[in-house]
């Protein structure tokens, strides 16, 4: 009778009848294999990226970041939770009906990223894009799915790798104990030809401090006026420096959808007993 009773009064509530993950906490990324850290010029591999893509990143300089208008941009929601920072989440909570309004989320290096629960309408098409888009989200299970839109142009890894503004990202959190599991999948008409799925972890730390990160711009390097650091077509010196590295080809390297399937492997195995021995 009593199990009857909680179920009868948890239908009349309104309330679903399993218990909602909480996320609230401080998060720090767990290094694996797979972590994003300082990639190579020229490490694409596993990324669908579309011709117009590649065409973007190897024109990209590492020094676009010396300029003052790059110094203190944010990391954009399409790189951040791949990246080395801490992360804070907390949830926003009606105060009348008690209910979980939105969940924010935000790291050492980006913006306030909420993800609103209230059902609110998606802004028009034409309104303003930022770092961290637009969010709304949603319980599937215990997991809570992210849809982001109006994102602004930013990029996928740093080191040219471009996402554009036309992009849509899924995010899905999946918490077991102490673990969080950081499920994206972005989908991108210009710079992707394939969705891209991705997956990080976080480590609950209880007690952990994340400090404001104030930056102040300042000029590292005596440029002439308006000069923008780049490459032009074909003349980037260090595209073939990671594949070199690990003798892997530079049609592997350099991405595409081919290199996110296993056939990857083989193709490069062929390739490597085929080269001739030194």
């Amino acid at each position: 009778m009593r199990r009857l009773f909680l179920a009868i009064l948890t239908a009349s509530l309104g309330i679903s009848a399993f218990a909602q993950t909480d996320f609230s906490g401080e998060w720090a990324p767990v290094p694996n294999e797979d972590n994003t850290g300082n990639p190579y010029v020229g490490e694409f591999i596993g990324i669908p990226m579309s011709h117009a893509g590649l065409l973007r990143a190897e024109a990209w300089n590492a020094s676009l970041y010396t300029l003052p208008e790059w110094q203190c941009r944010p990391h954009g929601a399409m790189y951040i939770s791949r990246g080395p920072s801490q992360v804070r989440i907390w949830k926003e909570v009606d105060p009348l009906s008690r209910q979980i309004t939105a969940y924010h989320a935000e790291w050492l290096r980006s913006i306030d990223n909420p993800s609103y629960m209230d059902g609110r309408p998606r802004p028009s098409e034409y309104a303003p894009h930022t770092w961290g888009g637009f969010s709304t989200a949603e319980w599937v299970g215990d997991m809570l799915k992210i849809t982001t839109t109006h994102l602004k142009e930013d990029y996928y890894r740093r080191n040219g790798v471009p996402s554009s503004d036309e992009s849509t990202l899924i995010q899905y959190w999946i918490r077991r104990g102490d673990i969080l599991t950081w499920v994206t999948i972005a989908y991108d008409p210009l710079y992707l030809t394939e969705p891209m799925i991705r997956s990080s972890e976080y480590r609950l730390v209880l007690g952990m401090q994340i400090p404001p990160y104030p930056c102040t711009v300042v000029e590292e390097v005596d440029r002439p006026a308006g000069v923008v650091p780049h490459y032009l077509p074909e003349a980037n010196p260090f595209l073939s420096e990671w594949g070199e590295k690990y003798k892997i080809p530079q049609e592997a390297s350099l991405g595409g959808a081919a290199s996110m399937y296993p056939e990857l492997a083989r193709k490069i195995d062929a390739a490597v007993n085929k080269a001739p021995r030194k």
